[in-house]
């Protein structure tokens, strides 16, 4: 079974539509059927040396990091990571924001990964995140609700998608593409 989801975004009265292909219906799951997230340490997290920090949280929480790398979003990949918010009055500025410097992405492994990833990096506004989760990841590190430090796949689906996104080739054993360049 091959699972796809397309992309379509308008870039200078163009319109361009990405498919993403996925050998499976199960290619959010291992072979042990622990589900995949992506999580993402945003430019802020990389400029205020969080990194270390996050991932020590992130395997004290029992997950498995399973694929990482840094790199620099280039612009109209960040534009397809974050698509869904397209249309809103916030997009451009998570675009220039996700694309002012390096990031590390990060393939996570664990049951309920999505579910126990959200959790563990708390609501998307620090400091709400602050009152109801004083000690998750965007409470101790995030400043705004942009620049929060971390990245989180929202669902099943959408972490299968942004994996694709950024690692290119997650069924193999290696990152396609550890750098995107500026255009």
């Amino acid at each position: 079974m091959v699972r796809s989801c397309c992309c379509c975004i308008i870039l200078c009265s163009v319109t361009i539509c990405v498919i993403f292909y996925s050998p499976s219906g199960e290619a959010n799951a291992d072979i042990h059927g622990r589900e995949r997230t992506l999580a993402v340490v945003k430019p802020d997290g990389v400029r205020g040396n969080h990194t270390d920090a996050i991932k020590a949280t992130i395997e004290g929480s029992g997950f498995d990091i399973v694929k990482e790398m840094s790199l620099q979003l280039d612009l109209m990949t960040a534009q397809i990571l974050y698509f869904e918010h397209y249309r809103k009055p916030f997009f451009q500025e998570l675009i220039n924001f996700m694309t002012s410097g390096p990031i590390v992405a990060m393939v996570l492994e664990h049951d309920n990964a999505v579910e126990k990833w959200r959790k563990l990096i708390g609501p998307t506004d620090p400091n709400k995140a602050r009152i109801e989760q004083p000690n998750s990841i965007r409470a101790i590190c995030g400043s705004s609700t942009t620049q929060n430090c971390v990245h989180g796949s929202d669902s099943s689906a959408a972490a299968n998608r942004e994996i694709m996104i950024i690692f290119k080739d997650v069924q193999s054993g290696e990152a396609t593409n550890s750098r995107h360049d500026e255009l």
